[in-house]
Formats: structure tokens, C-alpha cells, sequence
């Protein structure tokens, strides 16, 4: 180890997104999830996973029913300290902190003048007397122990002498760490660090945390400033979940603190550079559990992260990623991306043509036509950065490289309300195909839920001698946008598709009518699954 090394702090990360991020709208983890994204977390270089709060529900309590098997992270139980009137011993609370099969217990107590008179309606000397009662029980159980001082900086504005009263209460009862949560989210950056300035004259910061929400936006800034006062502990989640606005986002954090030098040179995290390459995957994943679709924009790991769109800026990026760069891509496992738009200029289609893999001369004159070709169709409401398959189909078609695989002679859709067999009324839609396949003339019909799947199946029921190449293309995604009003209104529709090997792309269709839209994007579809699957001409 080097000397610079060897002066670094350690700063130690904690994960809640299995105890707050499940207080998330719309999340609901399974034990399967827990467990899953538990293991991940380890895996990433987390150093203290909490998996919820034993005995609030059914799963939390199966969860801490065993030990996870972990290389490296502490695996830690949340609960309030003792009651107001009860001793620890008299506490079920406590009791299914105590018996839960975690390394450490994380407590929460209030730490405002405020919450303790009105939310729990009970003295500041009893609300002392309980975080020193719970924090000693369990350190005499030989648990590591934790505090989360919930509402410290807005108990601290309110009465300072109170909430550090609180937090050194834990600190001399025997906890590891002492958490202070901006838990309304409301605090500022600047005022963040001078608390935690503070804070650290009284417990070492080597024993403080930071737990921030976002709801100013600034949970990552609030973290980052708590640690600039001495904070040696961050608490936050995965993509930023949790309740209302969410918490500080790991995501964001993990590499800030891993890639800039501000903190890079003076900390040591457990995460590795190796394990950083893989943060992307890491995030996809929790949304893919979640079914959530990934926020595109999120700073390193968003899909939009590394993309340059307008055409001086790409020009500048393929001579120097710096230039519009603040780290590489690869670092946290993303990558970078052109995009073509109507503000595409030429350094914009090769960088993309050379993504595609699509052969091309630089004196070619089509390729100055490609890029016309693309200013007059996104004009007419086409999004080809939002279309990827689409574009390489348009640039391989405007180079001469796109085989004439099969043509559509007719389509026909018809959509009808009737009763079923067991009397009850439904709608149907059923389309009809007719493709001309080197000759040979094929009809496929076939029935829907609506008229663009009925359409979907249709032609994709029969193409002849390139039906063994499409056997394995189904459509994933289905989205549709008026571009403008009234009568006239012209219609984008976006298909994503995905074939056998999990891969998939989006293809896009632009017409006054949906149903011609959609058969467009279709089209491209298929064409370009049989492009992909190298099929004969």
C-alpha cells in the first residue's frame, strides 16, 4: 500500500433500500427480493445492508429469520428504541431487535424538542433515558449498535443543546455510530456541514453519520457536505428510493466519491474499481425487479448519461470524450452514445454508423444525404434517437445495403363488439396480411385484443422461407404520442421488440393514422430482426 493510501479515511456506506426504499409508492418487496438484492449489495462492496424492521410484517421477520451469508457487509436490523414507561426488558420491540439474526441494530430515536413533546407525547428526559437504555441492552448483547437521531437538524435549529444531547447519549451508552437524519428533507447544503462542524467537536466523526432525504433535491449535495465536516458514515439507497422525494442516491454518490479527487485522494470506500464498472448493472437491476422503468437522466448510470445529441458537441466529443465528459462512461459500466436527431450533423451519423457496424466510404455523397434524409423526416415527427433499429434500417436503405426480403401487397383490420361463448360482450380485432415472399403469395390472419396486436401477429404468422428467422421476435413495448391537434393530428408510434436472445430494440412509424403508424414500425421490426439474423436476400 502506498503512503497516499495508507492516509486515507475510511468512509463506510449504508444501504436502506430494503427499510426505507420499500416505503417507496408503488414497491412492495417479496422475501425473494430481499434476498436477491441483499446479496447485490455485498457483491457491490456495501458495508452495512439494512433489511428491515423485524416484527413490523410477515417478510422483514422471515428475513432476519436466518443470517445471510455476506463477504462483506454487516447485515443490520432497524427498530425504535424502548417505549416511553416500558424497560427494555419489557419491550417486544427490543426483544425482535435482540432475537433477530443481524450483525448490527440500527435504532431510531427522535432527536427534536418538538417531536418528542408532540408526536410521542412524552418528556425529554424519558426520550434520553430510552436511547441510553437500548443502545447499552443491546451493545451488552454484543451487537454492534447504530442511532438514527430522526429530525436532528430540525430538532437542532429548534434547540441545539437538546438534539447533541441525544445524539451523545448514544455515543456514551456504547453506539458505533450516531446517524443525524435531515428527515424532512428540508435542510440546505451550508447548513448541513455547519451542524455536522459542530456535531464533531462533541463525538468524533469517525462515529458520525449522514441520513438525508431529498425533498429539496439535495440529499446527495446534504450528504456530501456532512462528510466535507468530518461524517464518516453515508446512509442511502439504490436509484434514490424512498418515501416522498426519496433518499440520497448511492448511485450518484458511490461514484462522486470514488472518481472525484476532492475525495477520492483523502477516502476509502469498500466499493472497488471493478465493482464500480458494474454500478449500471446494478442499478437496471433493482428496476427490473421493481418493474420500474430507469430514470434515462440519472446522473453516471442513466441511459442518457454519456449521450451527445447536438452535431458540435459530437464533433468535439469524438476527437476527445473530455470535452463534454466529466468522467469515462465505462468507469460505472455505461457508455457513450451519439445521437441522431434533427440537430445531427455528420460527425453525428458516422459516430452512429460506426456503433451500427455499418460499412461506409467518408467521401460517399449518400452519406450527406443520410443526414438531409434525417433532418426532413425528424422534421415530418420521426425521433430516430429514440429509435435505434429504425435508423440503422433508414442509413443502410439510403447506402444501398438493406436486402428486399419480402414486400406487403395489403393489409386489412377490422375491429368488431360481439358476444362470446359464454355470453358476455367483447371487443376483437382481426387483421389480415397479404405479403409477396420472392413470388410466393401468402395470406395470414389473425385475431387481437386490439387492432395493432392483431396486426402484429398477422405478419408475423407467415413469411415463407424467413419465418424460422422471426420465430423468436415478440413486441415488448407499445407507445404512443400525438405530435400536434385537431383533425389532422399526426401520430408517433414506438415498438420495442426483443428476440430470443434477450436483445431488443425500438423501431418508429409517423402517419395522421395510428393504424399506419404502428404497421410502419412493424415493419421495421421484422425487417430488421432478418438483418440481424444475417437471412438471405
Amino acid at each position: 500500500m502506498s503512503s497516499a493510501q495508507a492516509k486515507k479515511e475510511r468512509l463506510y456506506l449504508f444501504d436502506t433500500t430494503l427499510r426505507d426504499g420499500a416505503q417507496t409508492n408503488g414497491v412492495d418487496f417479496t422475501l425473494t427480493d430481499k434476498q436477491i438484492i441483499a446479496a447485490m449489495l455485498d457483491e457491490l462492496g456495501i458495508d452495512y445492508v439494512e433489511g428491515g424492521y423485524p416484527g413490523a410484517n410477515p417478510t422483514d421477520t422471515e428475513f432476519f429469520g436466518s443470517k445471510p451469508k455476506f463477504n462483506h457487509a454487516r447485515f443490520t436490523a432497524f427498530g425504535m428504541t424502548r417505549r416511553a414507561g416500558r424497560s427494555v426488558s419489557n419491550d417486544p420491540g427490543v426483544a425482535g431487535l435482540l432475537e433477530a439474526k443481524a450483525d448490527t441494530i440500527c435504532f431510531v430515536a427522535k432527536s427534536s424538542a418538538y417531536q418528542v413533546r408532540v408526536a410521542l407525547e412524552t418528556t425529554k428526559e424519558e426520550n434520553l433515558a430510552s436511547i441510553r437504555d437500548s443502545v447499552a441492552a443491546a451493545k451488552a448483547a454484543g451487537r454492534e449498535v447504530m442511532l438514527d437521531c430522526e429530525h436532528f437538524f430540525d430538532g437542532y435549529k429548534e434547540d441545539s443543546s437538546f438534539a447533541l444531547a441525544c445524539a451523545k447519549a448514544a455515543y456514551e451508552a456504547g453506539a458505533r455510530w450516531v446517524v443525524l437524519c435531515d428527515t424532512n428533507g428540508g435542510t440546505m447544503p451550508n447548513e448541513v456541514e455547519a451542524i455536522v462542524t459542530e456535531v464533531t467537536r462533541h463525538i468524533p466523526g469517525a462515529h458520525v453519520g449522514i441520513h438525508a432525504h431529498n425533498d429539496t433535491e439535495q440529499a446527495v449535495a446534504n450528504s456530501l457536505a456532512a462528510v466535507r465536516a468530518g461524517a464518516r458514515q453515508i446512509q442511502g439507497t439504490l436509484n434514490g428510493l424512498g418515501e416522498r422525494c426519496g433518499n440520497a442516491n448511492l448511485c450518484s454518490l458511490i461514484p462522486t466519491l470514488k472518481l472525484k479527487q476532492e475525495f477520492a485522494d483523502a477516502l476509502e470506500i469498500g466499493v472497488t474499481p471493478e465493482k464500480l464498472a458494474t454500478l449500471v448493472k446494478v442499478s437496471r437491476t433493482l428496476d427490473d425487479m421493481l418493474n420500474r422503468v430507469p430514470n434515462r437522466h440519472a446522473a453516471y448510470v442513466g441511459e442518457s448519461a454519456f449521450v451527445t445529441k447536438t452535431g458540435i458537441h459530437a464533433s468535439a466529443v469524438l476527437k476527445d470524450p473530455q470535452t463534454y465528459e466529466h468522467v469515462l462512461p465505462e468507469l460505472v459500466g455505461n457508455h457513450r452514445k451519439v445521437l441522431v436527431s434533427d440537430q445531427a450533423g455528420r460527425s453525428n451519423v458516422i459516430a452512429e454508423l460506426d456503433r451500427a457496424g455499418i460499412a461506409y466510404e467518408k467521401s460517399d455523397p449518400k452519406l450527406t444525404r443520410l443526414v438531409e434524409e434525417l433532418k426532413e423526416r425528424e422534421a415530418a415527427g420521426y425521433a430516430y434517437e429514440s429509435a435505434n433499429a429504425s435508423f440503422d434500417l433508414l442509413a443502410r436503405r439510403t447506402l444501398g445495403k438493406v436486402p428486399h426480403y419480402f414486400e406487403v401487397e395489403q393489409f386489412d383490420v377490422n375491429v368488431e363488439q360481439r358476444y362470446n361463448a359464454l355470453g358476455e360482450r367483447v371487443t376483437v380485432a382481426l387483421a389480415v396480411v397479404k405479403v409477396d415472399v420472392a413470388g410466393e403469395h401468402l395470406i395470414s390472419a389473425a385475431e387481437g385484443n386490439g387492432p395493432v396486436n392483431a396486426l402484429d401477429v398477422a405478419l408475423r404468422k407467415d413469411l415463407g422461407k424467413y419465418q424460422k428467422y422471426i420465430e423468436g421476435l415478440k413486441l415488448i413495448d407499445y407507445r404512443v404520442r400525438i405530435l400536434n391537434g385537431g383533425t389532422g393530428a399526426v401520430t408517433r408510434v414506438l415498438i420495442e421488440s426483443e428476440d430470443e436472445n434477450g436483445d431488443s430494440w425500438t423501431t418508429v412509424g409517423v402517419s395522421p393514422n395510428i393504424i399506419d403508424a404502428s404497421f410502419q414500425a412493424l415493419m421495421d421490426s421484422v425487417i430488421y430482426k432478418l438483418v440481424k439474423s444475417g437471412a438471405p436476400a
